[in-house]
């Protein structure tokens, strides 16, 4: 057990630097935008989180189904496995990838950019930003993969590395393409872009040495197809939960931008900004849940597994619990750092981050109890999960603005509340028990 404790912190903080870098990433880069450009900079970014979000999707159907699948196979010893799922996953995710590029980013830009955005005054914005942020999502796609893939095979120390220096070259960028070079709104998506590319390259040193090849890329073969269906088949519920969360953000941002208009949308895009805070947290425990613990599934440890979650559900409570409180003593400096000199626009931002900073929680035990089913091997539970921690809120949010548009901010507290009720109503109904099943 001493082992798998010190094993637990080694991921949980090398997960939690990643997620730090990556939070720091979006937040910092939110603060700059809306200091150097405008506060509708910050709104146009929001309003693009759908693409970022579908791209995050397809990452996940393919690299965190195969990352699980990696990690039963390498606590099996299956050298052979685990090669065949990283060479596909590695496949896929520059495939897809390039046709993503060049459907939405070359062919359909406009109408990709008016899907996401109605408001006059900011399409501009959203177009420039989304241009780069398209063409780009190769470099997306890979850098996430080969981050799982580098923490799965034991290195991830490499993968904090890599994303630290990722996000601090992008924010660096960021100042350097926006306001030195004067590129305006695209300098942020391409600081993005270009980060990305350096990390990339730092992952890639996790080959140069030979301990570190049990994980190389053999090419696709004529038994390819059962495999992307296993590695599909893994990432389903998280990659449901994501794609479900690309219509949330899509149909929220509608939502907000016709009930509460620009400064409505302003604090939704900062409330967002916070959903990072708490992702910092929720994303390092989820990792580790799922590299450590499909180890722990593939040994066939149910003692170490069970570890494995008591000190991730204690971690993420303690967190959540001190990230709440940090929001609540000074919501309207939150909003003055993302550049609201608006008095309406500080009012209102404050309103929101202190009801949004109580809804996060539900969301993260939620998100993380999702992750257990799945190890457990209870998909349907897990695919519910998915699909209703962003669908659920989908209809409250509607209900709301159109009956008491007054209260839309409480939308995603009552939705999740809702959700965890029929979580715990299924359970018992389906009288479920965590039991460790046998892995192929």
């Amino acid at each position: 057990m001493d082992n798998i404790n010190k094993q637990f912190y080694n991921y949980l903080w090398a997960y939690v630097l990643v997620a730090l870098s990556g939070c720091l990433g979006n937040v910092v880069d939110g603060i700059i935008v809306g200091n150097l450009i405008s506060a509708d900079g910050v709104s146009a970014i929001s309003l693009s989180k759908p693409v970022n979000q579908f791209i995050f999707t397809l990452h996940l159907l393919i690299n965190a189904g195969a990352g699980m699948l990696v990690g039963y196979a390498l606590g099996q010893k299956n050298i052979n496995d685990a090669r065949r799922f990283f060479s596909i996953s590695l496949s896929l995710s520059v495939g897809l990838g390039v046709l993503l590029a060049l459907f939405c980013g070359v062919f359909f830009l406009d109408e990709t950019t008016r899907l996401l955005c109605n408001n006059e005054q900011i399409l501009p914005l959203a177009r420039d930003y989304m241009q780069v942020l398209l063409l780009g999502n190769p470099a997306f796609i890979l850098m996430w993969g080969l981050s799982t893939m580098v923490g799965v095979d034991g290195q991830p120390r490499l993968v904090s590395l890599a994303v630290i220096i990722d996000n601090a070259l992008n924010l660096f960028l960021d100042i350097v393409f926006i306001q030195w070079l004067d590129w305006g709104i695209t300098g942020s998506s391409a600081a993005t872009v270009v980060g990305h590319l350096v990390g990339i390259a730092i992952l890639l040193s996790h080959w140069w040495k030979p301990e570190h090849r049990r994980l190389k890329y053999i090419g696709i073969s004529c038994e390819s197809g059962g495999i992307i269906a296993r590695i599909v088949s893994q990432g389903a519920p998280l990659a449901v939960a994501s794609i479900s969360l690309t219509l949330l953000l899509l149909s929220a941002n509608r939502i907000v931008l016709s009930t509460l208009g620009q400064t409505g949308i302003f604090a939704f895009a900062v409330c967002m900004n916070l959903l990072q805070v708490y992702n910092l947290f929720l994303s390092g425990t989820c990792q580790t849940l799922q590299s450590l613990g499909a180890i722990q599934v593939g040994k066939h440890d149910a003692e170490g597994l069970n570890v494995v979650l008591r000190k991730a559900f204690r971690f993420i409570t303690i967190a959540m619990a001190i990230t709440c409180l940090f929001v609540w003593i000074d919501p309207q400096a939150i909003a003055a750092l993302f550049g609201a000199n608006n008095p309406d626009y500080i009012v209102e931002t404050d309103n929101a981050l202190r009801i949004f900073a109580i809804s996060f929680i539900p969301f993260c035990y939620i998100y993380t109890l999702m992750v257990v089913y799945k190890l457990y091997g209870y998909h349907k539970m897990a695919l519910f999960i998915s699909l209703a921690l962003s669908l659920t809120v989908i209809p409250v949010l509607w209900g709301v603005a159109h009956t008491v548009p007054n209260y839309l901010w409480y939308s995603y507290l009552i939705a999740y509340i809702i959700e965890a009720l029929l979580i715990v109503l299924f359970h018992r109904i389906g009288h479920v028990k965590f039991e460790l099943k046998a892995k192929e």
